[in-house]
């Protein structure tokens, strides 16, 4: 029986992405929900999965790729 406290990373196989909700992705970003939202309408984040009718997921694939691409301060 499945863990139904397990998250969609914990049970990502070896060929599967990870999928990432909402907290996830402003935890790993920094960046606020609205921002997020304005970024994918503007097509700089990368877009959401629809997993069903109400809920959406980012590949973590997708945000570590976006992230490392960012423009960094030098000072």
């Amino acid at each position: 029986m499945p863990d139904p406290n397990a998250n969609a990373e914990d049970n990502a196989g070896p060929d599967t992405t990870p999928l990432l909700r909402m907290w996830a992705d402003i935890r790993m970003t920094g960046l606020g929900r609205s921002t997020i939202y304005r970024l994918v309408a503007q097509d700089k984040f990368p877009s959401p999965v629809r997993l069903s009718n109400r809920t959406i997921a980012w590949r973590r694939t997708d945000l570590e790729r976006w992230t490392e691409e960012r423009p960094t301060l030098t000072h």
